[in-house]
C-alpha cells in the first residue's frame, strides 16, 4: 500500500498542475454545491479556511456568506500549542494579514474582540491534500485540523471538505488521529454520509 506521504505528494503535484482558469472554474462549481447543501442544514456560524496557493478558492465564498448575513469565522493558528482558534471575520479585505506559512489570517488587533467559542460553530469547511470515498482525509502534515476537529465541543458541527475531484481516491491510508469528514464537495459530485463509515 502506498504511504500517506506519497499519496499527499503525488496528489498535490497534480493539483498544482491545474491552471488558474481551471481552479477558478472548479472552485466556483464547488462553492455553488456548498450553497445548495447549507440550504438543507440549519446553520448560522461557519468556520471556513482561507484558501492558499492551489487550494479550492474560498475568498469569493467568504464574501458571499458575509453578504448573506452568516457569522463567518476563520482559523488563527497558534503554532506553539498546535491549536487553531476561530476568529470572526467582518471584512475580508480589512481583517486579514499574512500569517503562518504565508496563509492569510486575522490581524492581531481584532483577536480579543472577535474570538468565537467553538461550541457556536455549526459547520466546519476544511481543506486537505487527499480524500477518499469513505470520508478519509489527509491534511498537509501539521495536524492542526485533526486536533481542532477532535474537540468534544465540535462534535455536533458538520464537517464539509472542499476538494478538486482529482484529490479523491477510492481508499487512503488512515491513522487513528486522522479525523474523517461528513461531506466531500468536488466540482463533479458530493460524497455524503461518510463520517462514520470508516469501518
Amino acid at each position: 500500500m502506498e504511504t500517506a506521504g506519497r499519496y499527499r505528494a503525488e496528489t498535490l503535484k497534480a493539483r498544482d498542475r491545474l491552471t488558474p482558469e481551471e481552479r477558478e472554474e472548479k472552485s466556483r462549481a464547488i462553492c455553488e454545491r456548498f450553497f445548495q447543501i447549507i440550504e438543507t442544514i440549519p446553520c448560522e456560524t461557519i468556520f471556513i479556511y482561507i484558501s492558499y496557493r492551489s487550494e479550492v478558492d474560498t475568498h469569493g465564498l467568504i464574501k458571499r456568506l458575509l453578504d448573506a448575513g452568516k457569522t463567518v469565522t476563520v482559523p488563527l493558528v497558534q503554532v506553539s500549542s498546535r491549536k487553531m482558534h476561530a476568529i470572526r471575520l467582518i471584512n475580508i479585505e480589512n481583517d486579514l494579514v499574512s500569517g503562518y506559512y504565508g496563509i492569510m489570517e486575522p490581524k492581531e488587533s481584532i483577536l480579543s474582540e472577535r474570538i468565537i467559542d467553538h461550541s457556536m460553530i455549526d459547520i466546519v469547511v476544511l481543506p486537505g491534500s487527499v480524500f477518499d470515498e469513505k470520508g478519509g482525509r489527509l491534511g498537509y502534515g501539521g495536524g492542526f485540523y485533526d486536533t481542532f476537529l477532535a474537540e468534544e465541543i465540535l462534535a455536533s458541527a458538520k464537517r464539509i471538505a472542499f476538494s478538486f475531484d482529482l484529490q479523491v481516491k477510492k481508499r487512503i491510508p488512515q491513522q487513528t488521529h486522522d479525523e474523517p469528514v461528513e461531506y466531500i464537495i468536488t466540482e463533479k459530485r458530493v460524497i455524503t454520509g461518510v463520517r462514520l463509515g470508516r469501518n
